[in-house]
């Protein structure tokens, strides 16, 4: 067990930055603290005005409590534009301590048809990413994914900045998913930014999904390894893998 991080400062420096009115809940940022990873469990707590004061995780000891740190703090920012004082953020490690799983009551219930693809059982996988740069378009980006014995391709398109590479990458695979999504569900690109940890550079990316009423925040991550556009496709598949399997809602 690892002793909690600093407490936070009393005063404004503490305090998080939210938009005003804030458009999310203390349960929406508990429960994008739960995907990250090494997190087993998360607490959230606000101040009398509505602010977030100090959040509490319990986590398991892949990663260190620095970079679970890192990981809350990268991570509300980009789905929240949530700007938190690490010092609000503690972290607590227990060997014994399991990330999330899904329901048993979800796992046993039959699964709704999700994917189109004529080979049921067999999964989505990462075909190849193109990217093309012109003066005229900036940079395109075409992803295709495989579903069996089908292949389907997303594309999108902008100006040529570093983070944009990550982001339209990510963007073109959510577009390559929506032919696999059951009727009713859709998918949208949140975010995607470059995260370090372990002295690793990771794509972080968070998606939200929505079946019928129901919203989903959705997130994964994965090393960057060949090149930022394909850790981006792996992380987008990463963050809705599970969830698809479930038929594309809680």
């Amino acid at each position: 067990m690892t002793a909690p991080a600093t407490p936070p400062r009393s005063g404004p420096a503490a305090a998080s930055e939210p938009l005003a009115p804030p458009a999310w809940t203390v349960e929406d940022l508990e429960s994008l603290v739960r995907t990250l990873p090494a997190v087993a469990s998360a607490r959230v707590l606000r101040d009398p005005e509505g602010k977030v004061r100090e959040v509490h995780v319990l986590g398991t000891t892949e990663l260190s409590p620095k970079q679970i740190v890192r990981n809350v703090e990268s991570a509300l920012l980009a789905r929240f534009g949530l700007r938190l004082d690490h010092r609000a953020i503690s972290v607590a490690q227990s060997a014994t301590a399991r990330t999330p799983e899904a329901p048993p009551a979800v796992a046993a219930a039959p699964a709704p048809t999700v994917v189109s693809a004529p080979a049921p059982g067999r999964g989505i996988y990462f075909e190849d990413v193109e990217v093309r740069r012109s003066r005229s378009a900036g940079l395109a980006c075409t992803v295709t994914l495989r579903a069996g014995s089908e292949t389907y391709s997303g594309e999108a398109s902008g100006v040529e900045t570093s983070r944009a590479r990550g982001e339209l990458a990510a963007t073109a695979t959510v577009r390559a998913l929506a032919p696999l999504l059951a009727d009713g569900v859709t998918l949208a690109f949140e975010s995607c930014m470059t995260v370090n940890a372990a002295d690793r550079d990771f794509a972080f990316v968070v998606v939200s999904g929505r079946s019928g009423r129901e919203s989903t925040v959705l997130s994964g991550s994965c090393e960057v390894r060949d090149s930022l556009e394909t850790a981006a496709v792996l992380a987008v598949l990463d963050a809705t893998e599970r969830w698809m399997e479930r038929g594309g809602a809680r």
